[in-house]
């Protein structure tokens, strides 16, 4: 094939840059400066040139957006950089607390924040890789998104290209996936004309659209991007503010919100959530709050994470919208466990861009009080992503006696016996898995994405399923054949096959989401990702007893005075530079009055293994301060070991590991080899790019020691401004020294 003049590369290039503004300028801004044939012209004429010279075609041209054969499952995607959810806020008081935490830790007292709308719709990581876009995914749960790189190539908004100069060689953008109102109004025309289900709301359609298998479809419907912030990037520097962050991704096609701003403390923060307040109706995409976060970049790392929330910005969510309906029926749902939760059926209502004709109504204590009944005009609350409530009834509407709601005391689905255990609102369906709704609500669950995750599975087939009599339990569908799924009623040989092949990928798993699979009462995933890593093993798991769930904290034999004179003599400043307090037969020559040698001994052990803390707080040696597994109660604990002590649970857990599900070893991380393992590290003085604490936690991570005294033990000195005399007998010590520039090399 020969080489392509020059003169076609450069058209080539001409045309393929005039496109990418004009779709900028179309489906960004909403503004298109050419007539629709036009830009078929020239659509047409890059076509043509392509199909003369294939080899001049790139995935970055707006010829490329649609991609490939339909996939048959979405793989996974670890983020490189978690994709934490955010804090909320609900009242101006929440924001001007968030802000005086913000200003108390920074010493100021005032902050600069970037202030932008909260779009309603799904997140997205986009990866490019030398300006082109590699490779898109779903938040997932923050740590696992799934790949959908195909259909995020399909919406015109998003740049496969990033234009002009100067972005990193790997830049992850990060923002927001969603369906203009205009779009959606149209999209739901389409579906009832085709006689198909309506979308509930923009979001709804959104991630439908997005989590296509084929990609065609996505390409069809009427999505659009925003981008709100960055994720990884390597080999480049960005701006060094969020808002010239987002200044800068705009300069390289990335679309960027029209809304953001930078506003003064919390007045302005507090004047920019009134103002889209105000403007919500007029904007050509679903809101439901406004997020405010720490314009410096320097600040948000001073500031730091907590759980899985930065510190630095919080979500002010609008209040409640409510509107008036009727309230047609009172239904009774049974759960995977058995209890039984009365819904409001409504007459159609929309509420905050939803079409609202279900609401929960939690108990029947709830409902009596509120004194709900049928045929009554109810006023109906939805506040962004909550489920939608009934307030209270329309008194004044109420013209005919109604009847007093009463909950029938049994199953609405098997007729057993509903029950209530003393102080609980309740009821419970007495039936277990002779109930057909908890088996099949307890299989839906186990079969859910965040759960076992078996693809071509969905709520329906389960049902069918069950009333098949084909599955009594879970571990039932690893026994499905394809002729049994045939047979169902609109299940053809292709999608059983499908089917078949998820049950036995679902094979292969994690050990938390088995568990979380498992429906353990009180067990949600997070809670089953912290007893995944602390018992580490189902038999240690099974075994466990309520002293297991334990984590001491004490040590033996120390008592609250006792505690209080040992932590004032740790915390002494000159106790600490006279004892090297990192030898076992320095402690043994330590006199503290009131404190006996077999109890200093037993506090020696714990920090020896623990290492001693910048200060230590006396209630940590208490031998009584004994504390649960961090994110798992006692009432959690309780229900787990109830669990487990089921024979009919034991029964279906041997015959799904029997059917062949497994997961990888978790390992224990303290075992594991690590840059420092070995070494004896002591910070001093004050550091300017993170708190000692950060460097600490840091610094463990890579295996190492921290301690607070030098001694002829310790490897190196990490000395900040102001180090005071630790330096000095380092140095008298032969111990080396090193300056921040240095510890910063050290950590990843």
């Amino acid at each position: 094939m020969k080489n392509p003049p020059q003169e076609i590369i450069s058209q080539l290039n001409a045309l393929r840059e005039q496109i990418a503004y004009h779709n900028e300028r179309y489906y960004v801004y909403d503004a298109p400066d050419l007539p629709d044939a036009e830009y078929d012209k020239l659509f047409a004429q890059l076509q043509s040139l392509e199909q003369q010279y294939p080899q001049l075609i790139t995935p970055s041209s707006p010829t490329q957006r649609v991609g490939g054969a339909p996939l048959t499952a979405f793989s996974s995607v670890q983020h490189r950089v978690p994709m934490l959810s955010l804090a909320n806020a609900f009242s101006p008081q929440e924001v001007e607390a968030f802000d005086r935490g913000i200003c108390k830790k920074l010493a100021t007292e005032q902050v600069s924040y970037a202030a932008e709308p909260k779009l309603d719709g799904l997140a997205i990581s986009l990866l490019y890789q030398k300006g082109e876009l590699q490779q898109a995914a779903t938040r997932g749960d923050g740590v696992m998104g799934e790949d959908v790189t195909l259909n995020v190539r399909t919406i015109k908004s998003i740049p496969l290209a990033l234009r002009g100069t100067g972005y990193p060689q790997t830049l992850e953008v990060r923002g927001e996936v969603f369906m203009p109102k205009a779009g959606f109004v149209a999209l739901n025309q389409q579906q009832l004309a085709r006689g198909e289900k309506p979308f509930a709301n923009p979001r709804n359609a959104a991630a439908g659209s997005l989590r296509q298998l084929d990609a065609s479809v996505a390409a069809s419907r009427p999505l659009a991007f925003y981008c709100y912030g960055v994720g990884y990037v390597e080999e480049g520097a960005l701006a060094t503010s969020h808002t010239e962050i987002l200044n800068q991704l705009q300069r390289w096609g990335v679309p960027v919100s029209p809304e953001v701003a930078v506003v003064e403390g919390v007045d302005g923060c507090l004047a920019y959530h009134q103002d889209i307040l105000q403007r919500r109706d007029q904007l050509r995409y679903e809101i439901d709050g406004v997020v405010y976060k720490v314009n410096e970049l320097a600040l948000q790392k001073a500031l730091g994470f907590v759980a899985r929330a930065p510190r630095w910005a919080i979500a002010h969510k609008f209040p409640a919208q409510e509107e008036m309906t009727e309230l047609l029926a009172i239904d009774v749902q049974v759960g995977r466990t058995g209890a039984l939760t009365p819904v409001a059926r409504l007459a159609p209502v929309q509420v905050g861009g939803v079409v609202v004709t279900n609401a929960t109504l939690h108990n029947e204590e709830e409902i009596q009080r509120k004194d709900l009944r049928v045929g009554d005009k109810v006023i109906v609350r939805r506040a962004g992503d909550v489920i939608p409530e009934v307030v209270a009834p329309v008194m004044s509407y109420r013209k005919d006696e109604l009847p007093r709601y009463v909950m029938k005391k049994s199953c609405p689905v098997c007729h057993s016996e509903a029950v209530k255990e003393h102080g609980m609102a309740v009821w419970r369906c007495s039936g277990g898995l002779f109930c057909d709704a908890q088996r099949k609500e307890s299989i839906k669950h186990f079969v859910a994405r965040r759960a076992m995750d078996i693809e071509g599975l969905g709520g329906k087939l389960v049902e069918q399923l069950v009333d098949e009599q084909l599955i009594k339990d879970a571990s039932d569908l690893y026994k499905l054949t394809e002729d049994q799924l045939v047979s169902l009623e609109r299940m053809g040989e292709k999608s059983a096959k499908n089917t078949l092949k998820g049950i036995e990928k679902s094979k292969s798993t994690q050990f938390s989401k088995f568990l979380f699979a498992l429906g353990i009462p009180s067990v949600g995933e997070e809670s089953a990702k912290i007893l995944a890593d602390y018992f580490k093993t189902l038999p240690a798991l099974m075994a466990a007893k309520l002293s297991d769930y334990i984590v001491k904290k004490g040590v033996k034999g120390v008592g609250p005075k006792s505690a209080q004179k040992i932590a004032d003599f740790l915390n002494d400043e000159k106790n600490r530079e006279v004892y090297d307090l990192e030898s076992p037969a320095t402690w043994r020559q330590i006199k503290i009055s009131g404190v006996s040698q077999s109890t200093l001994a037993a506090v020696a052990e714990r920090f020896q293994k623990q290492g001693l803390p910048d200060k230590v707080n006396p209630s940590d040696l208490e031998n009584k301060n004994s504390v649960m597994i961090p994110g798992v109660g006692e009432l959690t604990a309780k229900s787990i070991i109830a669990f487990f002590n089921q024979p009919h649970n034991r029964e279906v857990i041997d015959k799904l590991l029997a059917a062949g599900i497994h997961w990888p070893a978790i390992e224990d991380k303290t075992a594991e080899a690590r840059p420092l393992d070995g070494q004896v590290v002591v910070l001093t003085g004050t550091l300017s790019q993170m708190s000692r604490d950060e460097a600490k936690r840091r610094l463990q991570a890579l295996g190492a020691k921290v301690t607070s005294s030098v001694s002829k033990k310790t490897s190196f000195v990490v000395a900040g401004s102001d180090p005071g005399s630790k330096v000095e007998k380092a140095l008298s010590l032969g111990v080396e020294v090193k300056d921040e520039q240095m510890l910063m090399a050290l950590l990843p």
